[in-house]
């Protein structure tokens, strides 16, 4: 090493915050989702008020999952935040792999959160991830193409109207699709939402004695509807679409539907990305006919902190800067109102110039719908909507997932998934003593 660099290596070791604490570069492992890239994009105001600098290392959604998750079980050491859910929260905050949130400062105001997000982050009580965005899942849709169609939107429609519609707005010709949908394998990705349209059709992961039910008429006509759907009105080569790959299609004009995370609901209307975005509106998710549950999720991402990192106080305090008020206020002036994270805290909810962008109240509404602890119209022993919070799920949720994008790519039947996914998740919990 040169003189030089030798200098400014021993410089940089000694930088020291305003307050007088040693100046950390914190590694934070987080989804390539738009509003973290826009945060990493506003992150030398950080910098600039603590002295930290960080490190992105910023993954597709499933890759972030398998990353994240094989480094904090066999404790690697590789990242001092990670972006994590309402999944991964409450059970690695019960193993002791998280550091917990409860010496936040006064100023962060923690009671500000949804009490479905802090809920969903905690595990007795503590909380173990701050979110730094909460979603449901709604329609997005057309309104050129639906009035071209000769329809009308509900505000809460039936999956059976929604068909329709996809098929009234379907025109291969000119490249647009009638609906957009995951079909991605991972059970975060097409795993979800198969799972909440499930919901919708009467459907249930386990009985009350852990019992698979993928044996069971309602879930079989949920996966033929929507492979039906998808067949008549769909992309090509949906089985391979997750949440960025739609929303692409979508901003490009070539969806007429697009049922999803409500997050998206900025990216869709925002002019500089989305070629129709003064043709959007949006709707609650779809309910099945006469089954009183909505396909919808209850979701955040959150930051965390590892047990173990060296950096905990550093890591702390970015989390309490980008889960903040000021970081909203920070990119509503950046970015304008609609772009701001949306679903965590109460308070913006409260804003009148929140209050003021079109998927706003939609978005609380889709949020308020989703009930983890009552998921499906049949009892069952989990908590969770589009899963099942148990330790074995992640598992055997993405299998069960590859078995259905095999469906949707036409490499076997529904009647085999189904099969397929009845045995494997059967032994699964046999084999974790569930059953």
């Amino acid at each position: 090493m040169s003189f030089k660099k030798a200098l400014c290596a021993a410089t940089a070791m000694t930088l020291v915050t305003a307050s007088g604490a040693l100046a950390e570069n914190l590694v934070i492992a987080t989804v390539n989702n738009g509003d973290m890239i826009r945060m990493q994009g506003l992150t030398q105001d950080f910098t600039d008020k603590t002295g930290h600098t960080v490190e992105w290392v910023t993954l597709e959604e499933n890759v972030l999952r398998q990353r994240v998750t094989t480094d904090i079980a066999a404790k690697g050491g590789s990242f001092d935040i990670m972006t994590i859910g309402m999944y991964e929260t409450p059970i690695w905050g019960a193993n002791g792999w998280l550091v917990p949130l409860d010496d936040l400062s006064a100023e962060y105001n923690a009671d500000d959160i949804l009490p479905a997000m802090r809920a969903g982050l905690s595990h007795d009580g503590t909380m173990y991830a701050a979110p730094f965005y909460g979603e449901s899942s709604m329609i997005m849709y057309r309104t050129d193409l639906m009035e071209k169609a000769g329809l009308e939107m509900p505000d809460a429609p039936t999956w059976q109207f929604i068909r329709e519609a996809a098929a009234a707005m379907t025109d291969r010709d000119n490249d647009i699709n009638g609906i957009c949908l995951r079909g991605k394998a991972g059970w975060g990705e097409g795993g979800a939402f198969i799972t909440v349209t499930a919901n919708s059709f009467g459907a249930r992961w386990f009985d009350e004695d852990w019992n698979a039910q993928f044996d069971q008429p309602e879930w079989a006509d949920a996966l033929n509807f929507f492979v039906g759907m998808m067949e008549e009105s769909g992309p090509t080569g949906y089985a391979t679409n997750g949440f960025n790959e739609n929303l692409n299609l979508f901003q490009q004009g070539k969806c007429g539907m697009w049922i999803d995370a409500t997050v998206a609901a900025s990216f869709v209307t925002n002019p500089d990305d989305s070629t129709v975005a003064d043709k959007v509106g949006f709707a609650l998710a779809p309910n099945s006919e006469g089954v009183d549950r909505k396909a919808n999720w209850l979701w955040a991402w959150a930051l965390a902190v590892p047990a173990g990192t060296q950096k905990e106080d550093a890591a702390k305090q970015f989390i309490e800067w980008a889960t903040s008020t000021d970081y909203i206020e920070l990119v509503a002036e950046n970015e304008g109102w609609a772009n701001v994270p949306p679903g965590a805290r109460t308070s913006l909810y409260e804003n009148p110039n929140y209050q003021a962008v079109p998927f706003a109240q939609k978005t609380l509404d889709s949020i308020l719908a989703a009930d983890p602890t009552n998921p499906t119209v049949k009892p069952v022993p989990y908590v969770g909507v589009q899963f099942v919070a148990i330790p074995e799920f992640a598992g055997i949720a993405t299998e069960v997932s590859q078995e259905f994008s095999a469906v949707y790519a036409g490499q076997q039947t529904v009647d085999e998934a189904l099969a397929k996914a009845q045995a494997l998740t059967n032994d699964a919990m046999e084999a974790a003593g569930y059953r």
